[in-house]
Parts: structure tokens; C-alpha cells; sequence
């Protein structure tokens, strides 16, 4: 913890072992490690990966977790391998496994936050409650000291803020017991006998109820997660500590990047990313949420996002923005909000007032000469007035200026008290309001807009993405290629994604989904028939379901209703977390079996979802491939080379199939052209053909290739390589092209230069022609067997 000295990963350890410098993937595959699917299995799933075209493993958290964690992102120790995924040995083994087939591993790593659900589970946190702020650890965790003990909010609350919970403490094995929990006892407090309340008084700590919290928690936790205290890693010595492990798993030549979780969350980024860039050479990625048009600063030395601003291009591509006023009327007509700001600005003040109170009051404090109601309220009001989810000083004065000036016009009556915050952070950019601003609002956007008002705004759930924006419409085909070029030209090995564990919806869902968008009326007429017959009784969650239904069909009772108990929940209308309303859950609860156990209502669901399928499947293939093949390092995410219709985690986590894959994966190499059906080969198909060929040629540059003819709208099309020598191909808004029959005499434009072109796909050669001195191919014949086309010319 001293935080002298070249530390595990400088740059002179590097040099001196003669380590080399990883470069970045062609592509990534992400596993989620768990102790079902532990280290040992992940090494099984190599030589499938390897085959598939993959460049690296991508792992979610690889370091102690507690106990039970499904997802690794509740660190107890950052210092050792997962015991629960097979300790150090098993990690050697995977890392061995992996090199021995030529792929790569990237890690995931959490430097905002540790778990301290367990504290004896985490000695770094034990220590500091049983030695306050002389603890060695003190420094590791974000706590004002000069509020008093250190609030435990773990107590139960029956309405008497938790003091018939007091009542129930003991005292046994030298340890003050609550139930399963148990909390130390510093030396000379405790006497056998002593009473259990009189000995917790003379504690660096105090427990008190769960519902304090939100409001008066003295520690920073990660969102409103009390269990998850967050990292001082601004300190030198405590990332030397939290990141010591990791660095050196790299430092052996077992990791080639690094996924940084939550990067917003830190005191400064941008210093951050300095320090960690200059103990990691490799690839390196941060979990940064991009409002559009927004991009990571350029003084930062990373490389990029994990892609949730491509996923928002790529499915926004596949959407048909002349849908957006049929299915705006109906949810109008089902008493549905449709005013997107609206209802942003709601939740986002909600949530700050609410479950984040305890860290705007720590704000709040630090104004000064404000009263403090009006202060807390100039705060809250700021939080979500941001426009990104972060503002970064100085780089970010004018999101900064924006967010004071939207303040200030929705709360007039706190325009003083909010001229004075103002002030105080331009007067101090780099002071403690300044960055507790900073730090916060990233939480109060997330949890306000994704948590939040993304189950609440339901007119069309298909943009209702991490990273989306509900209230645009689809990404045009000029928006598209305009944010593909520059991501080539500023940053080309920025991660490119379409799932994650984070998202809301898989991608097979949200392909479907935006189908939606081309039928709306038969959609509107359909959902007013089934809501009338059995439609849950709040509106906006009503109509998000019969979505689920659709996207996700066929989809179980029990997915659906766990799904559907969450959403009700997030959307905090008529049920919370906190506060729930037994009554309505039980009526959501019993929703799933009510509507698939009456045959005539789910055969009008299955029909319509038939409707819909094939174009789903269209745009599924079509968003994968671009995905896969336009700027950026790809990632696949776990199983979904395949159809997956997953839902929000944990239904997203579920294990994947890889012997149906590899047995797939088997009879495409021996020459099977599938079918676009019900198995999923297809796209299968079509991530084998792309990753391979990323893993086998570089490509760099990035040229649109504008279609011509009465169906030129629906065709996306670009060309990569140094010499343009790969074309990608994607059908768009298919039920239109159908409509309308078909491609007809649309061609698309191929680059000029010697060597004939073959469809990588199908096998066959293309037919191009000549018109005007162009060389172009008819869409009719390229996209003949697939909706998508992958061209490399000879």
C-alpha cells in the first residue's frame, strides 16, 4: 500500500522480462464466468472459439467475488484468482489453454467498488471497521470520516427505523451477530457480559436500518448499491494494490486487454486511464456509456469504448423511422407517455431526491452560504440536467455550461443556489464539489434514464437500449456511415457490440422487435385487441409486455414473469424495490400464465409473432454482419451466434450450448450452405465467415456504398481494405422491400480494381457490370440465398 517505487506492470518490468506488447484482437468472444461455467470450462470452450474466428476470450471478472456472486462484479479480494472459478492454478490453466490455440484473453476488471455484503469476506473492509480511520484501509474506500462512526445500513425496519432489530444483536465468537452477519469488535470495547447495543456504541461503526441508506449513507457506494463500497483508486498505492494481480497475470503474457467496468464512477478518468495506460501497454477498453454524437476525450490513452454507441448505430440502421407516428398514437391511445424528455427529467429528478439522496446531501454540503434545502435541491436538479453522462473538467466545459443553464430553466426559484454551485466548480475544477458532481451524476443518468424511465417509456422498447436514445427514432443510413467513418478515422479499435450482460435485450430480440416499426398498424390493432381481453392494469408496463411477448416468443411463464416482476419494479410506478404493492405484483406475477394458458389469445401472439419472424431474421443477420465487419474489434457475446432471445439479466446469463454449436460449427465446414430457420445456423454461419475473416485480414478504411434503383433505401452497403477489397451487404426494412417486389433492378456499386469478387457466403462468384464507367452488381443476385452478402475480391 505503499505506492513507491515501480510498481507490477511498469513499463521497466516490461522491458526487463522482455515481455511483448500485446496488440489488440481481431475480435472478441465474451464469457460469463460463474461457478457453473468456472475457469476449466471456459478452457473447454477454446478450440470451439478458436474454430468460430475469434480473436480473444473476453471474461467477465476474474478475482475473488463473494460468495455465491453469478457475475464477478462483487470483489472481495482483488489480490487472488476466484476461488469459487477455480483458484490460481485453474486461471493458469486456462491462460495456457488459451495460447496454446492462438487466442487471447481479455479481463475485466472493477476499479470502482468492492463488495462488503460479508465484511469478514473482505479483510480490506473488516479492518476498516474494526480500526475506523487508522485502519491501513481506510485510504481504499471513499468515507467522510467527519460525519461520525461509519453508517452499516443492514438492519431490518418494521416502520421503527430499525430498533426492535437492535434488540436482536448478540454477541459470539468475539464477533457482534445480526442474523447471519457479523460485524468485529474492536480490542478493549467488549467484556463478557457487556450488553450487545452498549458494546456497537463503542465501535468505528454503527448499524442501522436498510432504509437509511439512501439517505444518510457516509460511505460512496456504487449507484444505489449499499452493499458496494466504492475505491479511492485516485491513490497510487491502493491501484497498485486493486490492480497488482491483474497486472501481473499480463505481465506473464496471459492477458492482451483490459475491459475497465464503470470508468465514470472514478474521481478523475482521464488520470486514471493516464496511470493504467503507463502499467499496461495492451489493449484497453472502458465501459463508457456515449450519448450520440458524444466521444470519449482524446487525451485519454485508450482505446476506445466496449461499443454500446455502435450498438446504438447498428440496430438503430435496422429501424423504419415512418413507424414512429402509428405507434406513437397508440401508446397515446393506451394512456402511455410519449413525451420522452418528459419523463427522463422525472425519473431522473426522482431518483436524485430518492435512492441517491445520501450522496447529493454529501454534495450539498459543500456549497456554501446556501441553505441547505435549497442546496440539496440546486444539486439534485443539476444531476440530471446533464446531457452526458458525465461532464469531464475543464475538457467538458460546455456539457457543464449546458447542464447549469437546463437547471436553471426548469428550476427558476434555484437559479441562486445553482449560480453559487456553479461558481464554487469553475472556480475549482479539480476541487471536491467539482468531482463529486462529476462522479454523481453518471449515477443519477443511469439509474434515472436506463433504470428507470426505460421501463417507463414503452411506445417502442426496441431503442430502449444502454446507450440509446428512446426519443430518436432509427439512425439513418448518412447518420450511419458518418459515424462508421469517423470511428475510423478517431478510434478504429474501439470494442463494437450488439449484446452484453448489461443489455436490456438481446440483439435477436431488438432485431425483431424493430419490425414493428414497418407493420405498426396491424402492431396497434393487435395489442388493442389483446389488452382488451387481458391487459395489465398500468399502462406503460401493459404495453412494454406485449412487446416482451413478441420479441422474446417463445418465451416460457417462468422467464416472463421474472422479467416482467423486474421491469414493474425499475419503472417505480405502481411497485419498487422499496416500496412494493403486494397486490400489483400479484397481479403481474399471475399475468405470464393468464395469457399463454388461454389458447385462443396465444395462438392470435403466435401468428402474429409468424409475421414477423422471417424479417426479424433478416435484420438479425444483416445487423451481425455489419457489426462484425465496420470499424472497430468486434464482440460476440456468449451463445449469441446463434438466434438468442434473451431478456435483461440474470435471464441473459443463462449457459450456453456450446456442443449444439460445435456440432453446427462441424457441418459448416464440411460445405452446409443453411437455410435462414428456426436454428439459427444462418447467423452462425455468418459470425464464423466474418471472424475468420477478421482474424485473417486486417481491414482498415471505411467507404460507403450508396445502392441505385427503386429499392436503393433498404440496401446498406460499405467497402473495407486498404484496397476496398471486402463489401459488405445488408438487407434493411425487408417487410417494405417485399411489399414493394423486391430488389428489382437496384444495383450497388463495387470498387474498381483487377480480380473477380466472390460472394464469401454462398461460394459463388459475383456478376458485376458496367454502367457509365462504375462497376456494380445487381442486388437481386448478390442477396439471392441470404439477405446479407460478404464480398472479397480475388
Amino acid at each position: 500500500m505503499s505506492g513507491t517505487g515501480p510498481s507490477v506492470g511498469h513499463p521497466q518490468q516490461w522491458a526487463r522480462r522482455g515481455a511483448d506488447v500485446p496488440t489488440p484482437p481481431s475480435s472478441t468472444y465474451r464469457l460469463q464466468l460463474r461457478p457453473e461455467f468456472d475457469f476449466a470450462a471456459a478452457a473447454d470452450t477454446a478450440d470451439y472459439l478458436r474454430l468460430l474466428g475469434t480473436g480473444a476470450a473476453y471474461a467477465s471478472p476474474m478475482l475473488a467475488a463473494a460468495s455465491g456472486s453469478t457475475h464477478g462484479y462483487d470483489v472481495v479480494d482483488p489480490t487472488r484468482a476466484a476461488p469459487a472459478l477455480g483458484g490460481e492454478r485453474a486461471r493458469r490453466e486456462l491462460s495456457a489453454r488459451l495460447r496454446e490455440v492462438g487466442l487471447g484473453l481479455v479481463v475485466d476488471i472493477v476499479p470502482n467498488h468492492m463488495s462488503i455484503a460479508d465484511p469478514a469476506a473482505n479483510q480490506w473492509w473488516w479492518d476498516v471497521l474494526l480500526h475506523g480511520r487508522q485502519s491501513r484501509y481506510a485510504r481504499c474506500f471513499d468515507i467522510d470520516w467527519s460525519a461520525g462512526p461509519l453508517l452499516v445500513p443492514v438492519l431490518g425496519d418494521d416502520g421503527d427505523d430499525g430498533a426492535g432489530a437492535l434488540g436482536t444483536l448478540t454477541i459470539a465468537d468475539d464477533c457482534i451477530t445480526y442474523y447471519e452477519h457479523r460485524f468485529p469488535i474492536a480490542e478493549g470495547t467488549y467484556e463478557p457480559g457487556d450488553n450487545p447495543l452498549e458494546v456497537l456504541e463503542r465501535q468505528h461503526y454503527r448499524l442501522v436500518s436498510w432504509r437509511r441508506g439512501d439517505s444518510e449513507l457516509n460511505y460512496r457506494r456504487f449507484f444505489d448499491v449499499t452493499t458496494l463500497a466504492a475505491v479511492r483508486v485516485e491513490d497510487p498505492g491502493v491501484l497498485e494494490a486493486t490492480h497488482g494481480e491483474v497486472l501481473r497475470w499480463a505481465l506473464d503474457g496471459d492477458v492482451q486487454g483490459i475491459r475497465v467496468d464503470h470508468p465514470d464512477g472514478l474521481s478523475d478518468p482521464g488520470e486514471y486511464t493516464r496511470r493504467l495506460r503507463a502499467l499496461f501497454p495492451g489493449w484497453i477498453v472502458l465501459e463508457k456509456i456515449l450519448a450520440p454524437g458524444e466521444t470519449l476525450p482524446a487525451s485519454w490513452p485508450v482505446d476506445g469504448s466496449t461499443g454500446y454507441d455502435a450498438l446504438r448505430e447498428v440496430c438503430g440502421v435496422f429501424v423504419d423511422d415512418t413507424g414512429q407516428g402509428r405507434l406513437t398514437l397508440l401508446a397515446e391511445g393506451l394512456g402511455v407517455p410519449t413525451d420522452f424528455t418528459e419523463v427522463e427529467t422525472e425519473c431522473r429528478r426522482a431518483v436524485a431526491t430518492t435512492v441517491l439522496a445520501a450522496e447529493v446531501a454529501r454534495i450539498a454540503a459543500l456549497v456554501p452560504g446556501v441553505e441547505p434545502d435549497r442546496a440539496r435541491g440546486a444539486v439534485a436538479e443539476l444531476l440530471g440536467a446533464f446531457e452526458v453522462y458525465r461532464s469531464y473538467l475543464p475538457e467538458g466545459e460546455q456539457d457543464w455550461a449546458r447542464a447549469i443553464a437546463r437547471s436553471a430553466e426548469r428550476r427558476p426559484d434555484l437559479a441562486g443556489a445553482l449560480a453559487v454551485v456553479d461558481e464554487g466548480v469553475r472556480a475549482d475544477p479539480g476541487g471536491e464539489l467539482a468531482r463529486r458532481i462529476q462522479q454523481t451524476s453518471g449515477m443519477v443518468i443511469a439509474k434515472g434514464t436506463e433504470d428507470t424511465a426505460f421501463y417507463r417509456y414503452s411506445r417502442f422498447i426496441a431503442l430502449n437500449e444502454v446507450g440509446g436514445s428512446p426519443d430518436r427514432f432509427g439512425v439513418t443510413v448518412p447518420e450511419f456511415h458518418a459515424a462508421a467513418a469517423a470511428r475510423e478515422a478517431s478510434w478504429p479499435r474501439s470494442m463494437t457490440t450488439l449484446s452484453t450482460h448489461d443489455t436490456k435485450r438481446s440483439e435477436d430480440v431488438r432485431a425483431r422487435l424493430a419490425v414493428l416499426a414497418e407493420v405498426p398498424g396491424e402492431f396497434a390493432e393487435a395489442v388493442r385487441g389483446w389488452t382488451g381481453r387481458a391487459g395489465l392494469s398500468e399502462p406503460t408496463l401493459d404495453l412494454l409486455a406485449w412487446q416482451t411477448l413478441v420479441g422474446a416468443w417463445p418465451i416460457d411463464a417462468d422467464r416472463l414473469r421474472g422479467y416482467l416482476e423486474k421491469a414493474a419494479k425499475e419503472a417505480k410506478l405502481r411497485t419498487s424495490w422499496v416500496d412494493p404493492d403486494p397486490a400489483f405484483e400479484k397481479e403481474v406475477a399471475a399475468w405470464p400464465d393468464r395469457v399463454l394458458g388461454d389458447a385462443g389469445l396465444s395462438a392470435e401472439v403466435a401468428a402474429f409473432v409468424d409475421r414477423v419472424r422471417g424479417p426479424g431474421w433478416s435484420n438479425a443477420l444483416g445487423q451481425k454482419l455489419v457489426q462484425l465487419l465496420m470499424p472497430g474489434v468486434p464482440d460476440v457475446y456468449q451463445g449469441t451466434e446463434l438466434w438468442d432471445l434473451s431478456l435483461v439479466d440474470p435471464d441473459n446469463r443463462r449457459l450456453v450450448d456450446y456442443d449444439l454449436r460445435r456440432g453446427l460449427l462441424e457441418r459448416l465446414d464440411g460445405g452446409w450452405r443453411p437455410p435462414v430457420d428456426e436454428t439459427g445456423a444462418a447467423k452462425l454461419h455468418v459470425v464464423a465467415t466474418a471472424l475468420r475473416l477478421r482474424r485473417a485480414r486486417e481491414l482498415t478504411g471505411y467507404r460507403p456504398l450508396p445502392a441505385s434503383g427503386p429499392a436503393a433505401r433498404h440496401c446498406l452497403a460499405f467497402a473495407r481494405g486498404a484496397d476496398q477489397g471486402v463489401v459488405v451487404v445488408a438487407t434493411r426494412l425487408p417487410v417494405g422491400l417485399a411489399a414493394a417486389g423486391g430488389w428489382r433492378d437496384t444495383v450497388v456499386p463495387l470498387p474498381s480494381g483487377k480480380g473477380e469478387w466472390t460472394n464469401l457466403l454462398t461460394g459463388r462468384t459475383v456478376p458485376p457490370t458496367s454502367t457509365a464507367g462504375f462497376t456494380t452488381a445487381p442486388l437481386a443476385d448478390v442477396l439471392a440465398d441470404y439477405p446479407v452478402a460478404l464480398l472479397m475480391r480475388a
